[in-house]
């Protein structure tokens, strides 16, 4: 599971960290996160764009 633009894996980004330590009863970790509440995460892939990455590429419509 990573970010189809930059590589980075979800618990190398801190916006998923942020969030899981926000919400620890919600969320077991980083994957659990996108899993659940990234909508550009494809699970057929693996790939989902992180935010930074969705916003420099244009925000495009589709699956990762």
């Amino acid at each position: 599971m990573r970010c189809k633009v930059c590589g980075r894996e979800p618990h190398e980004i801190p916006e998923y960290i942020d969030a899981v330590a926000e919400e620890p009863d919600e969320f077991s970790d980083e994957e659990d996160y996108v899993r659940q509440e990234e909508g550009t995460y494809n699970p057929l892939t693996g790939f989902f764009y992180c935010t930074e990455c969705y916003i420099r590429i244009g925000m495009p419509l589709g699956t990762a």
